[in-house]
């Protein structure tokens, strides 16, 4: 499961409240030069929120989020999945199920930014809108089994995360 319903309702009561939501624009730049390095406009903004960083890029992508009508839709995969302030607010019971999600949706390579601090929104429960605040030596595992870590950076609050499809040991196997 990659979110419970509890959760999904709380998620789009924050959205209807306004101003959640709309941080995508601001990793415009790094999203630019790693799609013009994959030679790619094949674009998939998970968790996208009021499509802010589709706005800034100025060229359609695809965006999803299940919190939002309309772009709750499951997506289908991408050269290039973008997930900017998302997955510290996953359930921590679910997880794994969106990590593996985006490592099925993701064609080519992920750009990532995870915080690991408190978040300034608070859930309708009273919880921190950051359910998850670990640092990166934490999400460097959980992330290492599904990607190929090709760059990691950012701040004392927040990490980027620079990732490549991880591609099977086994090669491909024929279709019979």
């Amino acid at each position: 499961m990659k979110i419970s319903p509890e959760y999904l309702a709380m998620n789009r009561e924050l959205h209807a409240r306004g101003g959640y939501g709309v941080s995508g624009s601001k990793y415009v730049v790094p999203v630019m030069q790693i799609a013009q390095l994959l030679n790619t406009r094949d674009i998939l903004d998970y968790g996208c929120g009021q499509r802010t960083l589709e706005q800034a890029l100025g060229f359609p992508i695809r965006n999803y989020d299940p919190a939002i009508p309309g772009l709750d839709t499951p997506p289908e995969p991408a050269d290039l999945v973008v997930c900017t302030d998302v997955l510290e607010h996953i359930e921590p019971d679910c997880l794994n199920d969106v990590l593996d999600d985006l490592q099925r949706l993701t064609k080519q390579a992920a750009f990532f930014v995870i915080a690991n601090r408190a978040a300034k929104k608070i859930l309708p429960d009273g919880r921190n809108a950051h359910l998850i605040q670990e640092d990166a030596e934490w999400w460097r595992p959980r992330l290492a089994v599904r990607f190929t870590i090709h760059q990691v950076g950012g701040q004392h609050n927040e990490h980027f995360w620079v990732l490549r499809k991880r591609q099977s040991p086994f090669g491909s196997f024929p279709v019979y």
